[in-house]
């Protein structure tokens, strides 16, 4: 049924010129709020009512919800084991690149639920402030008028590593809002780090406009569903375990007309990030002299205007993804949009410059690690080269403050908040060096110019001389396919030294270096020409220089294509994507002759080689099965297993941003 069903929204899309429908119905977590590492709630359930939602780790961060009509009440969201509550019932979920959006039949009135995070590349004010809307429209199904209230409780545990944390929590009125806000009674601001964490310090928010005449409370998490059964139950409480902040949304009377309300859930994380010791507060409030209150009026009067840029750029980005790669195609990036996004936080570093840093999601927990930023780079390539500056900008002053002393780029910045050095126990040379190089080219062809390269160009020219001597034929180093081992003579990785030294040849040329963009774009075709024999395995090229019998996805080739080096003949791009469609497994196409894991971003990158869109959709519409039929049911993997199915490692990660470089290489074509 599903496959007839796609067929009829290619037949839709081919008889119109448009998109069937700008979104995706299925995905193995849906995202409800996204903004960072810290404030990031899913529901890993198809429907919303059948679990609890968490955070990305999968630790509980519950939001209930239920809708009274007419005295008799449901559950929309969430879990509840108060008596008297019947089950609304789902008829759709929704996705596009900002929202997910739910719909409700509740007794005579349907439930439209829509979870916005603004998450506009373009637009840093609105991405950095960390606000989500849940907005509700109500209307009857019947033309009579029925009695109807709206609940949400948002459990403390938000804003708690561990549930049994004690918090306090307030309710007051600022900005012609109505606010509840919670937080742990310790506030250890920046005192851990590492990767399956959740925030203990700073304070979570609920608000709603003055005008709406909400009720507000806080209780117990055991009080808090009959609480809005019956509102004679109610227990105000400031402090203790386990909290919930109750929001009661009056529609008074709801006919056939459309009534729409909405609520702000917001976090202030205070200090986000330490960076070579000095703790950064996040882009908001670098200043300190803004407050949160602020920030959730600004949301609430601009309301319909953010929603508006939120609908045209999500029309905008499927209508392009369909155009690039087809629906399935667009499916993924509308899957990967946020979650890569809010796998980051927005700073500025204390010299003034950006910094955009990730954290490798159930890896390492690594802050603004290399490897991770260089798949993720094509979203922000494409809607705003300033945040890959920021991805790259910490990595620099690593090496230009003097505190990395290697002749090649640091791995990391060090776990995930702290960022005063590299923690990763072991260097990647050619890797780093090589993605440093690729990705400062890059913002070069998006900026038309070289004005960031020559900023860090004594940097640079200190990596592009290491990759000179070491680049060719690797010795046994670790890639970014770093959970494989190590592997000597690395073909791929080779590429990407090659790369990266006509990247940097290519900056030099723009920067008016022409004696060094001859002699380093000497160096890259010399060392084609080496690489193509050496890498020969007849149908197809090897993953280890001398080893026919191995094959590997050549993914660091694509750059040669975006960039315009024009190093490697088509032949060698036709060769490799014929071979890939022989290895193919239902979930996809493994990473190498290893093992049937695989890295769909990396598959991304591979199918972008094939000159034809068939090649890659042949490629790429397994990662669509694995996404939207896989049997892990967390946010996005990005290392799955080809013949099952099933997540290897890995979930919530930026790496899938790397979806986009179909996307980008459209644009730049």
């Amino acid at each position: 049924m599903r496959s007839i069903f796609n067929n009829l929204l290619v037949l839709a899309a081919l008889l119109t010129g448009v998109p069937a429908l700008a979104q995706i119905t299925k995905a193995p977590a849906y995202p409800l709020i996204t903004h960072n590492t810290y404030f990031s709630i899913w529901s890993f359930t198809d429907t919303l009512n059948a679990s609890n939602t968490k955070h990305w780790t999968g630790k509980e961060q519950a939001l209930l919800g239920l809708i009274k009509v007419d005295g008799t009440t449901y559950s929309y969201m969430g879990k509840t084991n108060a008596d008297g509550v019947q089950m609304a019932r789902q008829k759709s979920v929704v996705l596009n690149a900002t929202q997910t959006i739910y719909d409700f039949v509740c007794g005579k009135v349907t439930l439209n639920l829509t979870f916005t995070s603004p998450l506009l590349l373009n637009n840093l004010d609105i991405l950095s402030r960390p606000v989500s809307y849940v907005a509700y429209k109500v209307k009857s199904t019947d033309g009579k008028p029925h009695q109807v209230k709206v609940y949400l409780g948002a459990s403390t545990t938000i804003a708690c590593n561990k549930p049994d944390q004690p918090v306090i929590a307030s309710q007051y009125a600022a900005n012609n809002l109505s606010i509840l806000k919670a937080g742990t009674a310790e506030q250890p601001v920046l005192q851990k780090k590492g990767d399956d964490l959740r925030i203990d310090w700073g304070y979570m928010y609920v608000s709603t406009p003055l005008q709406e005449k909400a009720v507000q409370y806080i209780n117990r998490d055991d009080e808090a569903a009959n609480s809005f059964l019956n509102a004679n139950t109610r227990s105000t409480v400031a402090d203790g375990k386990q909290l919930v902040l109750n929001t009661v949304l009056p529609f008074g009377r709801v006919g056939a007309n459309t009534v729409e309300k909405f609520i702000e859930i917001g976090y202030d994380d205070l200090y986000s990030v330490q960076y070579f010791g000095s703790n950064l507060r996040p882009w908001w409030n670098t200043n300190g002299n803004n407050k949160i209150e602020n920030e959730l009026a600004k949301a609430a009067a601009g309301y319909t205007d953010v929603i508006n840029k939120c609908t045209t750029f999500n029309k905008t980005m499927y209508s392009n993804a369909v155009k690039a790669g087809g629906i399935k195609y667009a499916g993924l990036c509308v899957l990967a949009y946020r979650q890569s996004i809010a796998a980051h936080q927005l700073l500025k570093s204390p010299d003034g410059d950006i910094l955009f840093l990730s954290k490798e999601n159930f890896s390492n927990g690594s802050i603004n690690t290399v490897d991770v930023t260089y798949p993720s780079a094509p979203l922000y390539l494409l809607y705003n080269p300033d945040l890959l500056k920021g991805m790259l900008n910490g990595i620099f002053y690593f090496s230009e403050s003097g505190r990395f002393k290697k002749d090649f780029a640091a791995h990391d910045l060090g776990t995930y908040p702290i960022a005063n050095g590299q923690t990763y126990d072991e260097d990647m040379p050619v890797e780093e060096s090589g993605n440093m190089l690729i990705l400062t080219a890059a913002i070069a062809k998006a900026e038309g110019n070289a004005l960031f390269a020559k900023k860090h160009w004594k940097t640079l020219t200190t990596w592009a001389e290491y990759l000179s001597k070491e680049g060719f034929d690797p010795a046994n180093q670790l890639c970014t396919d770093d959970f494989a081992g190590h592997l000597a003579h690395n073909a791929n990785l080779s590429i990407k030294a090659i790369n990266g030294i006509a990247a940097y040849a290519m900056l030099a040329d723009k920067l008016g270096y022409t004696d060094i963009a001859q002699n380093y774009r000497t160096m890259a075709k010399s060392m084609v020409e080496k690489w193509m024999p050496m890498a020969d395995a007849g149908d197809h090229y090897s993953l280890v220089f001398g080893n026919k019998d191995s094959w590997s996805q050549k993914y660091n080739m694509v750059w040669d294509k975006l960039l315009g080096l024009h190093l490697f003949p088509h032949e060698v791009y036709n060769k490799e994507v014929k071979y890939y469609r022989t290895k193919q497994n239902p979930f996809g196409l493994p990473l190498d002759s290893r093992k049937t894991y695989t890295k769909s971003d990396w598959i991304m990158w591979t199918a972008t080689l094939a000159d034809n869109l068939q090649d890659f959709k042949a490629l790429t519409d397994p990662v669509y099965k694995f996404a939207t039929e896989g049997p892990s049911r967390v946010p996005l993997s990005d290392w799955h297993e080809t013949t099952n199915g099933k997540k290897v490692g890995f979930q919530a990660r930026s790496v899938v941003g790397g979806y986009f470089i179909k996307m980008l290489n459209e644009k730049w074509k």
